[in-house]
């Protein structure tokens, strides 16, 4: 049996892309084999967000080639998609295919091994419109399964270069996202995590459909006990999205709105489609739909023409939005767009210092959000066991509304929704106690 090995950098959304490209290797009888073993085939999925995301993925191409210099080295993922040459450029490197065609993977593995000759399967990804159906039937986690229903991004902020990556926005039509669903739940998932490039965008190119429409069709969806937006733009949380979390029981108490920046200039600067005034009703807005929501962000520090004063603005900003957590990304030069090429570039001492001020904000705020459970019921889908603690029995998962609780619990109980009442609260985790198990009718 011929063996595949997988490395993924970057991003859920090229994990999911990853599942699915393993589901066709599977098909074609295909084992797979950890990537630090000998394989017939590696598969590298690349990440260009950042410059160091090149750097990484060639340098995890390069231990491929050194691991077996017979096997076929395949790359896809988003640093193929815009530096294809430069990859073939390295020798060793037999095919590239981008963030297109992976339905071809097999054939294109197959001409390489009977031809011989390095393949560059690139296409112009700015010209693609239909979303590419690869479906995950299950995951090697049984207690969460990713659904991708969106690909590529519209917005261009001065700072990615996701648009010229993934292309432009294209929704997964509604039908395979129900179907995929209910598949996954058959599979014995209790909880399906919505994912995409700019999932909050789903369904701007279909007609009269939107996130909000899919959201209820997946509410529907018998088995199903929580539904979790990986990540949505203020901009994109609509009168019709909020009476959703409303009236849902399924929606996650979670969602992760990306900030960037606290100070309207930066975010101007950005080409973020919000100012604070907007970012901070919207927040408003959810707390009031959904009453104990976690909201969770991503802000970059150091943005070029972040002042001292507009990063203190921004830092009130952030105190009083009262983040669950926030994500804190020091500003790194992407070749290639706008902002690289701005002038009052921030120092990095400078940027060090205020992203260390950030983490200790975002701690704070963690910590805040988690005391008021506290002594409360929640229900947990415990994960894994705590590493380390398999003597001691204490298991991990997440509440709907995104607290990391530890527990004593059996192994037997990861994957199934159990009832764990908060005892301490914590910055990265909490301590619980194991009060019941919720066992769902209908999934094994």
């Amino acid at each position: 049996m011929p063996t595949v090995a997988f490395h993924t950098l970057g991003c859920k959304v090229n994990f999911y892309d990853t599942e699915a490209i393993w589901q066709l290797f599977k098909a074609a009888g295909y084992e797979q084999i950890d990537f630090e073993q000998t394989a017939d085939v590696y598969l590298i999925n690349t990440c260009t967000v950042t410059n160091t995301g090149d750097k990484k993925s060639r340098q995890i191409i390069r231990r491929a080639i050194r691991r077996n210099p017979e096997a076929v080295i395949a790359v896809t993922g988003c640093y193929a998609q815009t530096s294809p040459a430069e990859i073939l450029a390295i020798p060793g490197v037999d095919l590239v295919i981008g963030t297109q065609d992976r339905d071809r993977i097999i054939e294109l593995v197959g001409q390489f091994q009977q031809e011989r000759q390095p393949i560059n399967a690139v296409r112009n990804i700015m010209k693609t419109r239909e979303f590419e159906e690869l479906d995950v039937p299950e995951f090697a986690d049984r207690t969460r399964a990713f659904l991708k229903i969106q690909e590529g991004c519209n917005n261009f902020c001065t700072f990615c270069i996701i648009p010229w990556s993934r292309g432009l926005m294209r929704s997964r039509s509604p039908e395979n996202v129900v179907r995929q669903a209910r598949m996954l739940v058959d599979a014995g998932y209790r909880e399906i995590v919505l994912t995409g490039i700019h999932t909050g965008g789903y369904g701007e190119d279909l007609d009269n459909y939107n996130l909000a429409s899919l959201l209820r069709d997946l509410d529907k969806v018998d088995g199903l006990k929580r539904i979790r937006i990986s990540s949505i733009e203020a901009s994109q949380i609509t009168d019709d999205v909020l009476d959703v979390l409303n009236r849902s029981d399924k929606m996650c108490r979670h969602l992760h709105v990306p900030l960037q920046a606290g100070d309207d200039h930066v975010l101007e600067r950005m080409r973020r489609k919000y100012d604070t005034a907007e970012f901070g009703a919207k927040i408003k807005s959810l707390h009031q739909a959904m009453p104990g929501l976690a909201i969770t962000t991503d802000v970059i520090v150091g943005f070029p023409g972040e002042s001292a004063e507009m990063f203190e603005r921004g830092f009130h900003f952030m105190e009083e939005m009262k983040f669950a957590e926030m994500h804190v990304f020091p500003y790194s030069k992407r070749t290639g767009t706008p902002a690289a090429r701005m002038d009052e570039q921030v120092d990095e001492e400078e940027k060090h210092e205020r992203v260390h001020r950030l983490i200790d904000l975002s701690e704070k705020m963690q910590l805040a959000y988690a005391q008021p459970w506290v002594g409360r019921e929640l229900e947990v889908i415990p994960e894994r066991v705590v590493k380390g603690a398999q003597d001691s029995g204490l298991i991990m998962g997440y509440s709907d509304n995104y607290l990391n609780v530890v527990f004593e619990g059996a192994p037997e109980l990861i994957g199934e929704v159990v009832k764990v009442r908060i005892q301490e609260a914590g910055v990265n985790e909490c301590k619980g106690r194991l009060e019941g198990l919720r066992r769902i009718v209908g999934v094994s």
